[in-house]
Parts: C-alpha cells; sequence; structure tokens
C-alpha cells in the first residue's frame, strides 16, 4: 500500500483518523486478563494473550469505521518473544480486516541493522530457499535523528508501495531539548522536514503526496499550520489526540483544504475508552467504537474531507 491507498481508505469513510494499538496490561479490562491467566497462568504468555483478545477486540468494533491502525511495538516488545509473537498476530489480523497498519518502532540504526530491519517488514527475509516477512505491514515509523544511513533502506521500498515515516515534531513534552533547538537559520525540526522533501524526489504519488511522511504533533497548532504550509507535499501522522490534550481544532491545520495531506493518530482515548464509563470492560469495544465516532464527529467540525 501507499500513501495514495491510505488517502483513498481515508475519504472512503470521510474519516482522517488512526487508532494506536498500545496495549497496557493494567488498563485492560479484568476479565480480559482474568481469562488469558486461567489458560496461561500469571506468566509471559498469558499477558500476550490478553493483549491478543484486547487487540482483536479493538479491531473488529472499528473496522468499518476507521481506516488505518498503528501498532505499538514496545508494548509488544516488552513481554519478549510471547509479545512478538502475538504483535505478528495483530498486525496480520489487522491487514485481513483491510486496515492500513503502520508498524510504529521509532527506532534509528545504523545502515546494515536499519537494511536487516527493512528487510523484516518490507523485502522479506531470505533463509535457505524460503523468503519469510514476519511483519506485514505497510509502513513503518523510524527516528530520523540518524540521518540517511538508518533511512534508506526502508525508503527504497516506497517505489514498491511502502511508506515510511519520520519522527519530526512530537508529542511528548521533553521533545523541545532536541528538536526545538536552533541548527543554523533553522529548528531541528525543520531540519528534518527538509531531509523527507530531499529523500523524496522521485516519490510522489498521484495524489501529489510523498511516499515519506512525517510526525508532528496536533499539541502545537501553529508549528502545525506553518509546517502545513511550508511543506505541501508532505503527508502528516498527527499524533497527540484525546489523552494527551489536542482536538478537532488543534488537528486541523494539518490538512489540506480538500482534507487531504494527513491523518489523526488516537490511543489511550479510544482503547480504554470504556474506563470513562466506570465500566467493569466487558463493554470495553463498544465503548471504542463510541470514543472513535466521537473523534470522527470531532474533527468532522472543523476538517471537510472530499
Amino acid at each position: 500500500m501507499s500513501i495514495d491507498v491510505l488517502q483513498t481508505k481515508i475519504r472512503k469513510m470521510k474519516n482522517p483518523s488512526m487508532v494506536g494499538l498500545d496495549p497496557i496490561l493494567d488498563l485492560l479490562p479484568t476479565h480480559i486478563r482474568e481469562q488469558a491467566y486461567a489458560e496461561h497462568g500469571e506468566t509471559l504468555k498469558g499477558a500476550a494473550e490478553a493483549y491478543r483478545v484486547f487487540c482483536f477486540g479493538i479491531l473488529d468494533a472499528l473496522k468499518d469505521i476507521v481506516p488505518a491502525t498503528k501498532v505499538q511495538t514496545g508494548c509488544f516488545q516488552a513481554l519478549g518473544f510471547e509479545g512478538v509473537r502475538v504483535m505478528e498476530a495483530v498486525i496480520q489480523y489487522a491487514k485481513d480486516l483491510g486496515y492500513y497498519v503502520l508498524m510504529d518502532t521509532m527506532r534509528g540504526d545504523i545502515d546494515c541493522t536499519a537494511e536487516a530491519l527493512a528487510q523484516s517488514y518490507f523485502g522479506g527475509v531470505k533463509v535457505g530457499e524460503n523468503t519469510y516477512l514476519p511483519y506485514p505491514c505497510d509502513a513503518v515509523m523510524t527516528n530520523s535523528y540518524l540521518g540517511s544511513d538508518g533511512i534508506m533502506p526502508f525508503t527504497r521500498y516506497c517505489k514498491e508501495g511502502k511508506n515510511v515515516f519520520l519522527l519530526a515534531k512530537t508529542s511528548n513534552k521533553s521533545s523541545r531539548e532536541v528538536q526545538d533547538l536552533l541548527s543554523g537559520d533553522r529548528i531541528v525540526y525543520q531540519v528534518i522536514m527538509d531531509l523527507a522533501m530531499r529523500w523524496s524526489i522521485d516519490l510522489f504519488g498521484k495524489n501529489g503526496y510523498s511516499e515519506i511522511a512525517v510526525a508532528v504533533s496536533g499539541k502545537h497548532p501553529k508549528v502545525l499550520e506553518e509546517l502545513r504550509r511550508k511543506y505541501d507535499r508532505l503527508f502528516f501522522l498527527i499524533p497527540g489526540y484525546g489523552a494527551q490534550g489536542a482536538n478537532g481544532r488543534d488537528v486541523q491545520y494539518g490538512f489540506d483544504r480538500f482534507g487531504h495531506g494527513a491523518v489523526v493518530c488516537a490511543g489511550r482515548s479510544i482503547l480504554y475508552a470504556y474506563a470513562k464509563h466506570g465500566s467493569t470492560g466487558e463493554d470495553y469495544a463498544a465503548c471504542a467504537r463510541e470514543a472513535a465516532e466521537r473523534m470522527k464527529e470531532d474533527i468532522g467540525k472543523f476538517v471537510t474531507v472530499l
């Protein structure tokens, strides 16, 4: 898939949103944990099974209203190989349901390691005469602060329908400690945006946007507006919605006049919406769907997807 395909899915559902799958064991509904522990014990395997059941339920509930999902690899990897096994299952399940799948690795590494990772996500890992694709996703979020050595192994797959998302201006509080520093006559996050444009030669899709996308926080609407105006050919992933404080009024500045060019990601505000209702979690999937619909409505007050 490519940014063109993601944009088409967004237009079809009239919903420029993405659900972040960031499972946290203590926040999962009690009945899901208890059932998993009953089958596998209070073990990493039991915790991983709870993640699988929970994420499958979320994906089932949102499949006809949310076009994309972001899988937070760190949440799964924290459970060791059992978590990675479940992560693979979640990725495949999301693909089977028709989601655009972004792997949020936030990882950057030297060229040889980056090449190995790119193969595992996009190209396939060859073992003897066989080739395996452990993580069949559409896109990967990478840490862009190692420069081109850590990015080029991924971008060469952009011509094959894959996407690379670069961290530029993130939503965490301490991002300003690095990303807001001056670098000559530019701010560091602007350097990343400029590099994304430089690396995008011959990678622009039919909709005019590069297959290399950038993450720009919705918590900084003035910055978002400025960057949208200057970098009108870069597709934006906008984190920070919901639990981190951004809303539809804030994120509107990441879109062009046609309501294109961006997707807004929310995780906790959707995944754990049941907790706000004082629910025990038996209805967590229904509550997640309701939260996703509210998010769509909120963004729709300010952004019209044509």
